[in-house]
């Protein structure tokens, strides 16, 4: 067999913590489907979950024993639609412009403050240059330290207006073998997966996101670039013929979808075929409501229009058994989390939004094997917090009662590392 192929996201993992760590006393939201448990011991050892025991904690020479009194433990979360190097502060008049290099310090801060929320794991999927991949490098040296970072490079998209609007974004091809080089150009970048504009965008006045910006041709020549070098494929769908043209060509992920209540049988469709639904919720907010006065009127009424619809398709995608992962697709990333208010808001039970943020996560990345669960052999990306998330789902998103984080053993975050300090 050989040595098996590592993500570059995993080779920028920081060193696992020796030590042996015993967590007491937790309830446990193990994301495998199974029930809460209560009074759980937790064994971590080399950065992995070890041993997940009912009851007392028993003995374990050498180990440092951390008794949790009762708190609630679940995996760390999965973001799986973020925009990392995009959001940028705007200086004073007469203050010194802005240097390029300052956005990928401007990044690195953003995604501490994500991991010390719990946030161990985020998917960007399209930031302007090679902020990203510098980011990703500076953290598999050292230099930095956030959650695991996964990046589509540059997204591929048709010509489009959105190409101009998102200059240094987007990398556009036309025709079948253009698309197929686009994605290789990204694969040599050192991409965890291709992303792919089906659609345009609800955020560029002058897209139309209702027709396909691209042909089946094209979509079957990327995705099978893309999953034939062993790659996920991410689809940018608004409208539905560019949605159904993704489902058709076994794209993994599929991101938005809001209108996808209008056709049931696409939706029953990804549910048999195992595809992922990321609601983003929370990015049509922003242009519906929370931040409307600085979007030009007719998106604000596109996106409470686009807004309305994404809620009924939550709903619609539960009750036909498609999976769905928690995307934000906003900022600050360190409130990634509250995206889950939004979703249990649309009809997800609490249970369901929490597996969308872990498992499901974890599962639309490709990295089921390692993350997303509490069970023996996983990496021990953890999150404790002092409340109870299924019976109020926000205090995922509360700084307050964030209690403790680890990654891969070592602990990076929560009140009690605080107060340790």
């Amino acid at each position: 067999m050989g040595i098996p192929f590592v993500r570059p996201s995993l080779l920028a993992d920081p060193p696992p913590n020796p030590e042996t760590l015993v967590l007491s006393d937790v309830r446990l939201f193990d994301g495998t489907g199974g029930p809460i448990r209560d009074r759980v011991t937790v064994v971590v050892e080399e950065g992995r979950v070890a041993a997940v025991l009912n009851g007392a904690a028993g003995s374990h020479p050498g180990a440092r024993v951390v008794d949790l009194g009762g708190r609630f433990l679940l995996p760390g979360l999965v973001d799986s639609h973020s925009h990392v190097a995009v959001e940028m502060p705007t200086v004073p008049e007469g203050a010194e412009p802005l240097r390029p290099g300052v956005a990928g310090y401007l990044a690195a801060e953003s995604l501490r403050r994500a991991l010390a929320m719990g946030i161990t794991t985020v998917r960007d999927v399209g930031s302007y240059g090679d902020t990203v991949f510098e980011l990703r490098q500076a953290m598999r040296l050292g230099a930095a330290r956030g959650p695991r970072l996964l990046t589509c490079g540059k997204i591929v998209s048709a010509t489009s207006p959105g190409g101009r609007h998102f200059e240094g974004m987007y990398r556009e091809a036309d025709g079948a073998d253009d698309m197929r080089k686009a994605a290789r150009e990204q694969l040599r970048a050192g991409a965890d997966f291709v992303k792919i504009m089906m659609t345009g965008a609800r955020s560029v006045e002058l897209e139309n996101p209702g027709p396909a910006q691209v042909t089946g041709e094209e979509v079957a020549a990327l995705v099978d670039e893309a999953h034939r070098q062993g790659y996920r494929v991410a689809a940018h769908c608004e409208g539905l013929e560019g949605t159904r043209l993704a489902v058709d060509h076994g794209i993994d992920t599929i991101e938005h979808g809001f209108f996808l209540h209008q056709e049931p049988e696409l939706l029953t469709r990804m549910g048999r075929a195992g595809q992922v639904l990321i609601p983003t919720l929370s990015f049509l907010v922003d242009v519906a409501d929370r931040h409307a006065s600085t979007w030009s009127p007719h998106l604000v009424r596109r996106g409470t229009y686009n807004l309305d619809e994404a809620l009924k398709t939550v709903a619609a995608a539960a009750d036909a058994g498609v999976a769905m992962a928690m995307g934000y697709d906003s900022a600050p990333e360190e409130a990634a989390a509250s995206e889950l208010a939004l979703m249990v808001e649309a009809g997800l039970s609490p249970i369901a939004a929490l597996t969308a943020a872990t498992a499901t996560g974890a599962m639309a990345l490709g990295l089921d094997d390692v993350v997303g669960t509490v069970t023996p052999g996983k990496l021990a990306d953890l999150l404790v917090v002092d409340a109870d998330p299924v019976a109020d789902i926000g205090v995922l998103a509360d700084p307050a009662a964030i209690h403790l984080v680890l990654q891969l053993g070592t602990p990076v975050g929560g009140r009690a590392l605080d107060a340790a300090l």
